[in-house]
Order: structure tokens, then C-alpha cells, then sequence
């Protein structure tokens, strides 16, 4: 009994170690640049019909897009390609691991649009 326990335990570490997603974030600045928050939406919906986006902000004061997807499902190429399709060229500025929190500086909420406080 003790070495079926031990085996299943095993056997989930291996799972969970397997199903480990590699989240990046890319960065990019867009031409024309993403400053309002109709903008955003449309840049939003465009990018949830990219496989493998996670989650997509907008920096209006530094005017960049961080798109924060799944390595395993999409690329950066992909990602610049859909914005491309919604009518916006696209400038790397980083594509890496994600920060743990990208919201703090002048990002716009997903949600409602509105700036964090600053306190």
C-alpha cells in the first residue's frame, strides 16, 4: 500500500512538472499608439483571438502594449502579426519572463480601463 502511495505521488509531481506553463511578456510600442481606451479594446480583442494569450495591457504614459502569453501556443511573431492584421506595426521593446507585477506603473486595469492609484 505504502508503494502506491509513493508511486502516485510521483506520478503527480511528473504531471504537474510536465503541464508547467512558460509564461513571457512581451513589450511593444505601436504605430499608430495605443492611447485610449477604445484603442485598447480593439487591441485586446484582436490579440484574444491569438492562441495563447494570457493577458494584454496598455502603458498609455510610455505608450506600449505588454502582452503576457504562453510560450508553448504563440510567439512574439504571431503577436506582431496580429496586431498587424488590426492595423497597427509593432516595435519590440523586450520579450522575456514576465514581471510579477506589471500593473504598478501607469498600466490601465483590464477591466475598467482606469488607471491604479498612486498612494
Amino acid at each position: 500500500m505504502k508503494k502506491i502511495f509513493v508511486l502516485m505521488v510521483a506520478t503527480l509531481m511528473v504531471c504537474a512538472t510536465t503541464m508547467a506553463k512558460e509564461l513571457k511578456m512581451l513589450v511593444v510600442t505601436t504605430t499608430p499608439a495605443v492611447q485610449s481606451v477604445e484603442a485598447q479594446t480593439k487591441v485586446k480583442d484582436q490579440l484574444r483571438l491569438t492562441p495563447g494569450v494570457k493577458k494584454v495591457e496598455a502603458d498609455f504614459a510610455a505608450k506600449q502594449v505588454m502582452v503576457t502569453y504562453d510560450a508553448d501556443k504563440t510567439n512574439a511573431k504571431k503577436i506582431l502579426a496580429s496586431l498587424k492584421k488590426n492595423g497597427y506595426e509593432a516595435t519590440v521593446v523586450s520579450d522575456g519572463a514576465p514581471k510579477e507585477n506589471a500593473k504598478g506603473q501607469g498600466a490601465v486595469d483590464g477591466v475598467s480601463g482606469a488607471s491604479p492609484q498612486k498612494k
